[in-house]
């Protein structure tokens, strides 16, 4: 299931009244799908070696209490392009607007690839610059959220 993060499938908000609509419809998506449970937060990154740099990377400001490197697979094994990607995750009680300043990176593509999941890994949430992708544990549960938020689906006739 695919949301649109703003009206008109505008990609990137550029006024605070904007970022609001962006964080609002995160959050909403967000609560239903979560209220009340622990959820994983799920961020990488990128580098050219099979362990992750010994800092801290730079989505892991953004991790309520900090991030644990989790694990890192090669995504690029090409030796002129070779690439390992690090996942790092927290754990957190999910509220509505506990990672908005991580969500608001999002919207600005200043981080990418984010997933957040309950903690039995069944429903996935991936927000992304100009929206979010939920996979759900269930056709009857995707359904039901479509429904209730149409207004922020795309006019594709595949959903994208």
């Amino acid at each position: 299931m695919r949301f649109h993060s703003l009206p008109g499938s505008k990609r990137y908000p550029d006024t605070e009244d904007e970022y609001a609509v962006v964080l609002d419809r995160y959050n909403t998506v967000l609560d239903e799908l979560f209220g009340g449970e622990v959820v994983y937060v799920i961020t990488v990154d990128w580098s050219d070696t099979p362990l992750p740099a010994s800092q801290p990377h730079p989505a892991a400001r953004w991790h309520p209490g900090g991030a644990e490197y989790w694990t890192t697979f090669c995504t690029e094994p090409d030796p002129e392009y070779l690439t390992y990607t690090h996942l790092f995750v927290s754990q957190i009680p999910w509220e509505r607007g506990c990672l908005d300043e991580l969500l608001r990176a999002v919207a600005d593509d200043l981080t990418a690839n984010v997933l957040l999941t309950d903690t039995g890994l069944q429903r996935l949430y991936h927000p992304y610059d100009g929206g979010a992708d939920a996979i759900l544990t269930s056709t009857e549960e995707r359904d039901r959220l479509r429904s209730r938020h149409a207004a922020w689906l795309s006019s594709h006739p595949q959903g994208l």
